[in-house]
């Protein structure tokens, strides 16, 4: 048995359901967040909200999954525009100012990836950062260097500076990106 495609109106609802589940998380966290709330934030009944997702984790996850492609999007685009030897560095600034630019984004990944039952495993975290280190390294032509734990020290950072962009919306956070590119830069010299 085939499954239809979804009408252009129903597209549109599941796009503003998700629109609206990421500002709810992003504004009053993940465990403030219920079903109810997000039918009344798009103006319709939680019978609606169910027709389009099943659960509370169902909407949440379908949130978490466009901020996610949204980001690696982005990034995806930033590290595909340069050599191969700045793609860590393209990587870091994308990361960071992708963030910076979508703060609700940010708020829905911290608060998804803390309380739903999202699988990942550390190496989904670190592993994309890797290739492009082993990547430059091999354009540079350079050795020596572990990808794997210089791949999570930069994570850590990245972690660290959209952290404190969240806490102080006034610190330079492309300023601390610079820093940081700068550094994996030494690292791969």
């Amino acid at each position: 048995m085939a499954t239809r495609e979804p009408s252009f109106i129903e597209r549109t609802r599941r796009a503003q359901l998700i629109d609206v589940t990421i500002d709810s998380v992003a504004q009053h966290g993940y465990a403030k967040v219920s079903l109810a709330r997000i039918a009344e934030s798009a103006g319709i009944t939680k019978a609606a909200v169910l027709y389009h997702f099943r659960t509370k984790d169902a909407v949440v996850d379908a949130a978490y999954r466009f901020v996610l492609a949204a980001l690696v999007q982005d990034v995806a685009a930033a590290v595909e525009g340069v050599d191969a030897r700045e793609g860590p560095q393209a990587y870091v600034r994308s990361m960071i100012g992708h963030l910076r630019t979508h703060p609700r984004h940010t708020r829905m990944l911290v608060e998804a990836l803390g309380n739903s039952a999202l699988e990942h495993t550390p190496e989904q975290r670190w592993r994309p950062l890797a290739d492009l280190i082993d990547a430059a390294v091999r354009a540079r032509g350079t050795d020596g260097v572990d990808s794997r734990t210089l791949a999570i020290i930069v994570g850590g950072g990245i972690d660290a500076i959209v952290t404190e962009r969240l806490h102080d919306p006034e610190y330079d956070s492309a300023a601390a990106a610079e820093s940081l590119s700068a550094m994996v830069n030494a690292a791969l010299s």
